[in-house]
């Protein structure tokens, strides 16, 4: 079958994309599915700044691939052997696929999972399959094997969650990534604590999924911290209790301030080692700073190494929210619908594929939260 991607052939072009336009659309062949393999009709997919760094050149992945790893579709069609999925279900992407048999996965940490992060650099599906082919017949790599920037694709079943029906696909695209990421992250890896305080730099759909996280999770203060008064705004509204505009303040003299000396939690979501360095100096002695961004992998992050033992904290890792997909998106999907997530206020506004450059360049500049490729 044939279908319409966005395609990257070259990283590293110049913004503006509108101009350069580094993803290329174009139609591409499809097969069945095999074995172990689900055909998707893709319904939304968000632009993440996890897509623009393999844009630009700060996380490269083997070219040519489709990029796109929060989204969600439809099933059409699945492949010899496929349990648990059929026609007509709704599901969300996991950009992390999960074996099940590593040590990783033996251990309850599925984000970590040996095998899908082996597929995910090679840029192919868990079974090592590449199923894309461009018109030039030569094979096209899947982004976290999930290439959702097309308007069908091809996954493997540890790939894939099934959603309630009810759930609008525009809103469950988020749960992919932003929300696992970010809410994950408050729930699982910083497990915060009610009364307990809370930071968040970089309010992106990442951050501001945090930001609502920390409120369900009945925190006493959650101070928010960006550069943007819009993302700010948006902010306060998901339940931030104080915002700080890291451009015009010293952020870390005056979260340290609002709380009363530090933090119990910060959360880093900037995508870069300065704010991740800000986030870990507004903790107080005996606190957390938990790090979900992907920062340019050339940069490098110190502290004062003393604090780490004279003042015991802890400097953590958090990947995918440290979640395990299957038991914690419906989790998170339940809170949305009671209203304690209100993920649908992440959408800044949707677009047709052949816009996706432009969304690129409004994602660099900062001027959305989160955009959806709409399909359906």
């Amino acid at each position: 079958m044939k279908t319409i991607a966005a395609v990257l052939y070259e990283m590293g072009q110049s913004a503006p994309y509108a101009t350069t336009r580094p993803l290329v659309i174009e139609e591409l062949e499809l097969p069945a599915p095999g074995p172990g393999e689900v055909l998707v009709e893709i319904a939304a997919a968000g632009l993440c700044h996890s897509d623009l760094s393999v844009v630009d050149g700060s996380r490269p992945r083997p070219l040519p691939i489709v990029l796109g790893h929060e989204a969600s579709g439809i099933v059409r069609e699945t492949g010899a052997g496929v349990r648990g999925f059929a026609p007509d279900d709704h599901v969300i992407f996991s950009f992390i696929p999960t074996c099940g048999r590593c040590r990783y996965c033996a251990a309850g940490r599925p984000a970590l999972c040996e095998n899908g992060v082996r597929a995910n650099l090679a840029g192919t599906l868990l079974n090592g399959a590449r199923r894309f082919t461009n018109p030039r017949g030569l094979p096209v790599h899947h982004h976290c094997g999930i290439a959702a920037f097309s308007r069908y694709t091809i996954a493997v079943t540890e790939s894939l969650v099934k959603i309630d029906l009810r759930l609008p696909l525009a809103t469950a695209a988020l749960f992919g990534c932003a929300v696992v990421t970010g809410a994950g992250a408050v729930f699982n890896t910083a497990a915060v604590r009610p009364g307990e305080s809370v930071a968040v730099f970089g309010l992106g759909g990442v951050g501001l999924s945090a930001v609502m996280a920390a409120r369900t999770a009945e925190a006493g203060c959650v101070i928010a911290v960006d550069v943007l008064e819009t993302k700010l705004a948006l902010a306060r509204e998901l339940g931030a209790t104080h915002t700080v505009n890291a451009a015009t303040v010293d952020p870390v003299a005056v979260v340290r301030e609002l709380s009363g000396g530090g933090v119990d939690h910060a959360i880093e979501a900037t995508g870069n080692e300065r704010g991740m360095a800000q986030a870990f100096h507004v903790t107080r002695p005996g606190g957390n700073t938990v790090a979900i961004s992907l920062p340019d992998s050339r940069r490098l992050f110190s502290v004062p190494a003393v604090t780490l033992s004279a003042e015991e904290r802890v400097v953590r890792g958090s990947y995918m929210g440290s979640c395990v997909p299957r038991r914690d998106i419906p989790r998170f999907i339940e809170l949305h619908q009671s209203g304690r997530l209100p993920v649908d206020r992440l959408i800044t506004r949707t677009l047709r594929l052949e816009q996706i450059n432009e969304g690129f360049d409004a994602l660099a500049r900062g001027e959305a939260v989160r955009q959806l490729i709409q399909f359906a």
